[in-house]
Order: C-alpha cells, then structure tokens, then sequence
C-alpha cells in the first residue's frame, strides 16, 4: 500500500508543479493588467514624479511584466515572497500571521460540518420511507439554500447577541497575549499549558466555524443518504440479513464502509471552497485570516498580498484533493490491488 500511496503522490506532484506554475502566471498577469496603480495608494499626492518613479523602481513595477513575473517566481523558489507595498512588511510574515488562523478556522469548520452531516444524514437514511423523510429532505433543502454569511448574521444575532452566548469577534479574549511558537493559537496553547487562552481561542472559533459548517453540511447529508440507499441494495447486504444481523449493525459495519467514499470525494473537493468561503465569515466575525488579509490588500491594491494569497488557496485545494485521493486508495481495498 505504501507504495501506491507513494506512487499517486508523485503522480499528483508532476500535475501540481505545471498546474501552480500557470496558475502562478494567470494571476500574475490579470493583476498587473488592471487599470490600478498600487504605487497611488502609498505615495502622497504632493510627490514630485521623480519621486513616483523611484519608489516604482523599488518595487520593481517599472520592468516589463515577464521580467517582473521571471523575478518574482525566481524569488518565490528561493524562499523570497517580497515584500507588501501598503504594509511594509514581508509577505511571508503577513502569510505566517493570517494562514495558521485560516487553517485553524477551515479544519475546525470540516469538523463540525462532518459531525452535523454524518450524523443527520444516518437519520435521513434511518427514516426513509417513513413521513419524516419528506420532513428531512425539505428540511436539507432549506438548509441548503442558506449561504455561509447568512448563517454568520444568525449566529451572531441569536447567539453573541440576543442569548450573548459565545463571542463573535477577534481570535481570542483581548486580555489574552498569544505566545508567538508556531503560529496555530491552539497548539501554541497547549504547548505553554495556557488553559484560559484555549478556552478563549475555542469560544471565538466556534460560531464562524458553525456558519460554515452549516453550509457544506447538507451537502455532506444528502450524498451520504444516497450512497447508503444504493449501498444497500448490494447482495452482500442481503445475504447479511439472511444471517440474521441487525439493520444498525449492517448500516455502521459493512454499508457505511462503502457508502462513506462517495462523501469522502464530496468533503475533500468542497474542502477547498470552504477555505475559501472563510473570507466573506472572517470579515463578518473580523477574524484575523487570510482572507481579511486578501480584503485589506485588495483595498490598497497590494499587489504582492494579493497573488500570493490567491496563489496560496490554490495550493490548499490542490493538497486536499491530494489527500483525498490517498484516503480513497486507503480506504477501497479494490484500488489496492
């Protein structure tokens, strides 16, 4: 097994590389072809022209655009991101500060929506044929037609502020100084024995996370009752019950082995449009991610933020459809053989 594993690994890198690399100049390009000047959100407006030109050189915005392009991707292999025009800092350090949070946000989201989508959609399948199934697929529907951000307006008007049960803002308590380790606030947490500061990270998490999750959750429900319901018209299911084996034991042990891959194909492909669903939530709770970052350099026209945080959630979604296809082989003894 491990070396299929290996095997489609390597597969997917030779696809990624090329992939990233035109994706890289796509992004590159569009962005330099906008009719906005980056240099005009810094520079006073009282600079003289000479002025505008050398702070132009500087960013290295005065060369032709595949030059720039050849500069910045060499700089890119080389570890060098460069650095943001309106906040003076190194991309990597802006990319180190926001990512970890988003990634925090994503992964917690993935959770809950598993948790919710498993867990209603084995009492969709439960109820079939029953009066409450009609209730449940309208009741999915509903919830399907719900966007994340509306989902994050009725969290926080019924639970930050009408019950003022959890709060809705920030990362963490503003009486909280997070330890600078890694950058992930809960490993960070556990790492100085900060027990005040975990429970803080986790209260401010769980409502943006919720608003995503109850958004991918009905997709997660309605693949698995399908999954399920064709599942169990399979002969090994039949002649499970002519052994006398019990429905709920049949449907844990032996169909949901089966019916669980379509869903786990759904989680990972969606998995990247709720990373990148994070950036609408992370305004709406100003949480400090990567997508609030991607807004504010998108204000200031920040054109090194910008692609590299684009670039950034093409990575994610190449990785975690990479993932998937490893757990498809892990998990489908008929693609190991």
């Amino acid at each position: 097994m491990l070396r299929l594993i290996l095997a489609i690994l390597l597969r997917r890198l030779l696809v990624v590389i090329p992939m990233l690399l035109v994706v890289s100049v796509m992004i590159f390009v569009i962005l330099r072809l906008l009719p906005v000047d980056p240099i005009a959100m810094i520079i006073s407006p009282t600079a003289m022209p000479d002025e505008v030109e050398a702070m132009r050189a500087f960013h290295g915005l005065d060369k032709p655009i595949p030059m720039q392009y050849l500069i910045w991707i060499g700089n890119v292999f080389s570890g060098d991101f460069g650095n943001a025009i309106s906040f003076r800092v190194s991309v990597l350090n802006l990319l180190g500060e926001t990512l970890p949070a988003t990634i925090e946000l994503a992964l917690f989201a993935l959770f809950f929506a598993i948790v919710i989508g498993f867990g209603a959609g084995l009492y969709m399948f439960h109820v079939r044929g029953t009066v409450r199934e009609t209730v449940t697929d309208v009741f999915s529907i509903a919830m399907l037609s719900f966007p994340d951000f509306l989902w994050a307006l009725i969290l926080i008007l019924l639970v930050g502020v009408q019950w003022a049960i959890l709060p809705f803002t920030g990362r963490y308590g503003p009486e909280f100084i997070a330890p600078d380790i890694t950058g992930f606030i809960f490993l960070d947490a556990i790492i100085t024995a900060d027990g005040p500061l975990l429970l803080s990270a986790l209260g401010h998490i769980i409502l943006p996370a919720l608003a995503l999750a109850l958004a991918f959750a009905p997709l997660i429900m309605r693949v698995l009752k399908s999954s399920l319901t064709e599942v169990m018209t399979e002969d090994y299911i039949t002649l499970a019950r002519l052994r006398g084996i019990g429905e709920w034991r049949i449907l844990l042990r032996h169909a949901l082995k089966n019916g669980v891959l379509p869903t786990l194909t759904l989680v990972g492909v969606q998995f990247g449009f709720l990373f990148g669903g994070t950036l609408l939530v992370e305004i709406i709770f100003a949480y400090p991610g990567l997508g609030n970052l991607m807004v504010r350099a998108i204000r200031n026209t920040d054109l090194p933020v910008i692609q590299m945080a684009a670039l950034t959630y093409c990575v994610v979604v190449l990785a975690s459809n990479t993932v998937v296809d490893v757990l498809y082989v892990v998990l489908n003894p008929k693609l190991r053989k």
